[in-house]
């Protein structure tokens, strides 16, 4: 019975490492098509979405059953209650991809955003897709220090996010109102779709080590400031112990 419980909770595991694969697919493709006005690449992203949707409901069906029929304890249960999470946002992660998707089928074969604009949005393109090849790498390899480095590249996407919107509003602005608003509503949904990469960082946080990032952090901390005075401690004695050894030397 328990060997069967561990495969189904394997099989969650790695249909949430195909997930993340989905998504990352989808938005590469999705900001592919942006930038190159690309219909076939928009009709790549968009086909992604039944597969997408297919293992979501496997996931929400896997989660159920291993709650209601095998009541795990700990670590296990850990294990499923932050995965039904992380379900939730890949699934958001994906629609956010179907949109930038969309918006380049929606204005093809004219470009979404304007050249000079585009730099930005390869930027941004580029920051959340290594932002998912992290996430990915931790679903393998739980680590909750990893984890936590998401919040810096996400601190890298929202200040390219907030520069994108002062230039929409604070400058005067030479094309159309609908490329102002494509534009703002792209950057959008490239900031949403790095804050849930955060949330997922967050739930293997969680996941790892059973406490919640800023939990964890405080305790990083005490444990940094613990081994420090451990060192100084050892270093001491390693000095007071080598003077008993050569007791002619503290008169020098």
């Amino acid at each position: 019975m328990r060997i069967a419980y561990r495969q189904q909770l394997d099989q969650f595991a790695h249909d949430l490492i195909i997930l993340c694969d989905l998504t990352r697919d989808t938005m590469a493709k999705a900001s592919d098509a942006l930038l190159r006005s690309s219909l076939a690449s928009a009709e790549d992203a968009l086909s992604n979405a039944d597969q997408l949707e297919e293992i979501r409901l496997r996931c929400e069906v896997q989660a159920v059953e291993l709650l209601a029929l095998e009541t795990p304890l700990a670590r296990d249960l850990r294990q499923v209650v932050s995965s039904i999470y992380i379900v939730e946002d890949f699934s958001r992660m994906g629609a956010l991809g179907m949109h930038v998707a969309n918006a380049a089928r929606r204005r093809h074969p004219e470009p979404v955003v304007p050249a000079e604009f585009q730099g930005y949005i390869q930027e941004l393109a580029r920051l959340v897709d290594e932002m998912t090849d992290k996430i990915r790498q931790i679903l393998i390899n739980p680590n909750a220090d990893i984890a936590l480095d998401l919040a810096s590249d996400d601190d890298a996407v929202d200040d390219l996010h907030h520069h994108l919107m002062r230039i929409l509003t604070a400058r005067p602005w030479k094309y159309s109102a609908r490329n102002a608003v494509d534009l703002a509503l792209l950057s959008r949904f490239y900031e949403r779709f790095a804050d849930h990469t955060v949330n997922v960082a967050a739930r293997i946080v969680y996941l790892s080590s059973g406490l919640q990032p800023k939990e964890y952090m405080r305790k990083r901390k005490h444990d940094e400031i613990e081994a420090d005075v451990e060192r100084r401690w050892m270093e001491l004695e390693r000095q007071f112990s080598s003077r008993q050894i050569n007791p002619g030397t503290q008169g020098h």
